[in-house]
Parts: C-alpha cells; structure tokens; sequence
C-alpha cells in the first residue's frame, strides 16, 4: 500500500481541467472536458464506495480519448485503477492501464476532498464556472465530505473497527 495520494484539478482553458494524481509512483495527468460531469462523476463514485459498494466507475472524456477510474473496495481498502481508453465507449479490455495503486479508503477519499476544497480556494465558484462552464459540484462534494466524517465518526464509536488516520475537515 503507498501513501502520500494527492489529486490536483487545474482548469486549462475554457471547459478542459487537468487531473494530475501523485504518489510514490511517477504523477500522471489525466485530461477532462466539460462534455460529461468528471467532478461529480468522480465524488459520486467515491461516495458509493464510503457508502460500501465494492465496485465503482468514473470517466473524464477528452474528446476522444477517455481516462477511467475504476476502483475496488475490500473492506478498508481500495484498488483504484485508471485506463486510457481511445475511445469513451470502449470496453475495459481495450484500455491501457497508465496507474493503479491501493489506498485505505479515508487516505483516497481525504485526497478528493482536499483537491476540490482547493479548487474552490482557488477559483471560488463563481470563477469555476466561468472557466469550467459548469456549476462547482458542492453538492457531491458535500454528501462525500458528509458520508466521510459519518464513518470516521462511527469508528469511532466503535472500539474494534480499523481507525480512520488524522483528523480531517
């Protein structure tokens, strides 16, 4: 398992963003358009593996090449694969896989809120949606912040259960 996981989005121009994902391995930037809903895609499907699914997908499209997060969840962990498709159709055996890792699912789904807590530091909302085209996704980003502290507070309460680490917002 490694450590250190931190997700950069940077708005490049009018509708693209930048998603560079760091950690003990080399970075990797992964482009995203407007086109679809990367950012709620990618918190929604954070949120339904805090919730406990074992399987969830996101997809950025950069016309026409498509990055796809797929993740894994085995009780606290999660392995969390992203494939280059060349298409945003195409099926998973057609994709290259550029990065994979495991992560304690608090360390992922600290990295995700603190990303687009700094983007909206950044940009505030309203340049978000000048440079982006598209609403902030606060409402994603609130009921994964929301979901997160609800399980780090019941493991908490429940001596046994693995500890989340630090005391995130």
């Amino acid at each position: 398992m490694t450590v250190g996981l931190r997700l950069d989005w940077r708005l490049d121009g009018h509708g693209w963003a930048d998603c560079t994902v760091t950690d003990l391995h080399a970075p990797i930037v992964l482009t995203a358009s407007s086109i679809t809903s990367a950012p709620e895609e990618f918190l929604t499907a954070l949120a339904r593996l805090t919730l406990g699914e074992m399987e969830s997908r996101a997809q950025f499209e950069a016309e026409p090449t498509a990055y796809r997060w797929i993740f894994y969840r085995e009780d606290e962990y999660v392995w969390a694969r992203v494939l280059e498709l060349r298409d945003g159709s195409d099926h998973d055996n057609k994709g290259a896989e550029l990065w994979s890792s495991q992560y304690a699912i608090d360390e992922l789904v600290r990295a995700a809120i603190r990303c687009f807590d700094d983007v909206a530091r950044t940009y505030g909302e309203s340049g978000y949606r000048g440079k982006w085209g598209e609403h902030f996704p606060r409402t994603e980003l609130e009921a994964l912040r929301r979901l997160w502290n609800d399980r780090r507070h019941l493991h908490t309460a429940q001596p046994g259960l693995p500890q989340p680490r630090g005391g995130e917002r």
